[in-house]
């Protein structure tokens, strides 16, 4: 009798632990990533962050591996080359002149490739044994909870997320026995043995940092890991987990401390205070956070490789970016897990990188997150005058190419590490945040202050040729002749000709829109004394006025003028449009062969602009069946060998994804004209297309739907007081709506109040 109580009190105990295993279930769509089992490596794992802190998750050999990373895990050591008199934009024009750029490389170039640091450091890694647990099962990551999900084939089952905007770690796994426990694996700064060969690509090995070995102090049910970098940078990786029955659950963090730095929470402190949640209630925080990301916008295409690309692409932009986090480098929170340091050290590219990473966020009515990449600019703005002053010998504002987290210049190839204009390109981010946010108070303190600065700077570093007209002593476009001396040209190249005439056109709008009128008619003087476009009436824009685009290239630098400065625009008429048709035709002549993955994304991006939806929609597909890997993570070279480019390695970066997410946007919606145009580029093939709460420029959000090839409702809500000016999209123009409305040539026009909803709907 004893032995059946016994027996029905268990069955009991397990009843209860399996409705507690059940509690959690996570939302499936046909957007999420799944696969039969985990990855066999770091770059093909399920990603996981907060733009703080990141985790992959993938099998390395008997074990489950999550790699774990912190966005402000940095070795800041400065690089001695650039505090010498010679580090000046005027000593490297005369060495240029004098045709003696070797001197040039040896100091400012090669020290990038020959250093380690400074550069992005991994943090650790955790590993459960699960070889006991036998063969997996399935493995998905729910897009919507932001949580990955394994099961095995014995039942078992984990649950992981990295919470939205604490910063904590959770991990549980079910229907396990004792002993599944996590060990704290330090990234390899002393491991045993002869490194690899190595390069900034491919990743320089972690062991030439120099780094003592880190403390792993290990408790009952908890571990600490603390370890030193250089300086006095230090930083502690913690875990803590408890089993009942079996149910194992824990959470983790990690912190960091550098002096000067705002002291914050340590990993232990953190993970003491989140585990009195417990991992149930802080798993409801975090998906109300996802919940709130997800209804700012949706799409609906008639492709679903292109819907679910879009869809994860989203995800990881709001993994990557947040206000209060550093703006998104190369990796992001997903420095790799291979013993090495991560590709270009994980650092931040500024003559297109960080740019292209951020285009999403405007029409993808995600402006929140974008502040953060503002933020960190403005925090540091002082640092770039500096860096302005001493290089270039100006007032104003430029920003180095290549940073590290602190805004300081790390080197490399100069022409766009320290490339004259990589500011104005900055520049445009803040302007387009006024121009989605209508926010007053920022023109007024932020955009203005910036675009005025550089103004400033790209004014006092012109000279004036014997005509009179402007130019920068030597120019280059990023990265045709990579970085010898050809790479310099002594006529301003159409990269920075777009830059400079995009600053001084939004100097003069910004200023009168704020009332500045001597300002304004200050840069519309200084605009008007720079050159036109170089164009050939064959190939269309050029590199210089004596250099055509004649070989295929992976960034489209002379291509700025039409996206994403727009100062070209299909709008324009015949002969604006038929200079952007002869520069495409003309890329795709020279053909993809040297082009890596966001060239794929940029083009389709300028295929839209052109309104090209069939071209835009076959280009995004080769990206996103060639260029990534199963976890959609873009690596750079071809994986499938179709023949779409001969670049076939795989160093992971995040702007090729970003510029996809971007490229879709455009297709279904365009507003930086001033007229709003909805499903300006699809293909004639998707009749049926819908999307929800798109922001176009003035700060309205639109949602519409196209059915049966017609569109039959569009949905506008004004975020602030303005007037909206949209391209007629109904077929015959007909349409009804509540409100009062203008349609006169094509156009309806319409005031709203900030808060006032409208409907369209077809006749």
């Amino acid at each position: 009798m004893k032995n059946l109580k016994t027996i029905i009190v268990s069955l009991l105990l397990c009843s209860l632990f399996s409705c507690q295993q059940k509690e959690i279930e996570l939302k499936k769509s046909d957007h999420d990533m799944a696969f039969s089992q985990l990855a066999s490596r770091w770059d093909e794992a399920v990603p996981l962050g907060n733009a703080m802190i990141g985790a992959l998750v993938w099998q390395n050999g008997d074990n489950l591996r999550l790699s774990l990373d912190r966005a402000d895990l940095w070795d800041l050591r400065p690089m001695k080359n650039l505090d010498t008199p010679e580090w000046k934009y005027k000593w490297v024009y005369d060495q240029w002149k004098k045709d003696n750029y070797k001197a040039v490389q040896e100091a400012f170039d090669a020290p990038y490739d020959r250093n380690p640091a400074p550069s992005k450091i991994p943090a650790a890694a955790l590993e459960f044994n699960t070889k006991s647990l036998g063969s997996v099962d399935s493995v998905r990551l729910s897009i919507a909870d932001a949580t990955c999900e394994v099961n095995w084939e014995n039942g078992a089952r984990l649950l992981t997320f990295v919470h939205a905007s604490d910063q904590a770690g959770w991990f549980r796994f079910e229907g396990i026995e004792n002993g599944l426990q996590p060990v704290i694996v330090p990234p390899a700064y002393n491991l045993e043995g002869e490194s690899d060969q190595e390069s900034p690509v491919t990743g320089q090995d972690l062991r030439r940092l120099g780094y003592p070995k880190g403390d792993v102090i290990t408790h009952e049910n908890q571990i600490t890991y603390n370890q030193k970098g250089w300086g006095d940078f230090k930083y502690q990786v913690h875990v803590s987990w408890k089993q009942k029955g079996d149910v194992l659950e824990g959470c983790w963090s990690i912190s960091s401390e550098f002096p000067g730095w705002e002291k914050t929470a340590d990993a232990t402190e953190v993970v003491k205070e989140e585990q009195k949640k417990g991992l149930s209630k802080a798993f409801v925080t975090h998906r109300n956070w996802w919940n709130d990301f997800w209804s700012k916008s949706s799409v609906t295409l008639p492709d679903p490789v292109l819907e679910q690309q879009w869809y994860l692409e989203q995800y990881k932009f709001g993994s990557a970016a947040r206000k209060g986090a550093p703006p998104i480098s190369l990796q992001a929170v997903w420095t790799a897990d291979n013993g090495k340091l991560p590709p270009w050290k994980g650092d931040f590219h500024h003559d297109l990188n960080t740019q292209l990473s951020y285009w999403p966020a405007y029409s993808g009515n995600h402006l929140d997150l974008e502040e953060g990449y503002l933020d960190w600019l403005w925090k540091y703005k002082d640092t770039f005058k500096k860096y302005t002053k001493d290089y270039y010998e100006t007032n104003g504002l430029n920003v180095p190419g290549v940073t590290t987290l602190t805004g300081a210049p790390m080197g490399g190839w100069i022409q766009y590490s320290f490339g004259p204009t990589v500011s104005a390109w900055l520049a445009q981010h803040f302007y387009l945040h006024w121009r989605y946010s209508m926010d007053r108070q920022f023109l007024e303190e932020k955009a203005y202050p910036w675009i005025t600065e550089v103004a400033i700077h790209l004014d006092e570093l012109s000279v004036k040729d014997k005509d009179g007209m402007r130019k920068l002593p030597i120019s280059s476009s990023p990265e045709i002749n990579d970085n010898s001396r050809s790479a310099w040209f002594g006529q301003t190249t159409n990269f920075d000709l777009a830059l400079i005439r995009w600053t001084f056109e939004k100097a003069a709008e910004v200023a009168t829109e704020l009332g500045k009128t001597e300002e304004s008619k200050k840069w519309r003087k200084v605009l008007a004394e720079w050159p036109d476009f170089a164009t050939d009436e064959a190939t269309g824009l050029m590199f210089t006025p004596t250099l055509t685009y004649h070989q295929s290239h992976r960034h489209f630098s002379h291509l700025m003028a039409i996206h994403p400065l727009g100062l070209i625009d299909w709008s324009q008429g015949d002969e604006a449009q038929q200079l952007i048709t002869k520069t495409i035709e003309n890329l795709k002549t020279q053909g993809s062969d040297w082009w890596v993955g966001y060239s794929f994304s940029w083009l389709g991006n300028l295929q839209a602009r052109m309104m090209d939806g069939e071209g835009a929609a076959e280009t995004l597909r080769i990206f996103a069946k060639n260029f990534c890997l199963q976890n959609t993570f873009h690596v750079n070279g071809e994986q499938h060998d179709k023949g779409y480019s001969k670049f076939k390695y795989r160093p992971f970066t995040l702007e090729g994804n970003f510029a996809f997410a971007s490229a879709i946007q455009e297709m279904l919606i365009q507003s930086h004209t001033g007229i709003v145009k909805i499903f300006p580029a699809i293909p004639s093939s998707w009749k049926n297309i819908s999307f929800d709460q798109l922001r176009t420029e003035g700060a309205f959000l639109i949602s519409a739907e196209k059915k049966n090839g017609e569109v039959t409702q569009i949905t506008i809500e004004a975020a602030k007081d303005g007037e909206i000016r949209m391209e007629n999209p109904f077929t015959g123009g007909l349409f009804t709506s509540e409100h009062p409305s203008t349609a006169m040539e094509n156009i309806i026009t319409m005031k709203l109040q900030a808060g006032q909803k409208v409907i369209l709907k077809a006749k």
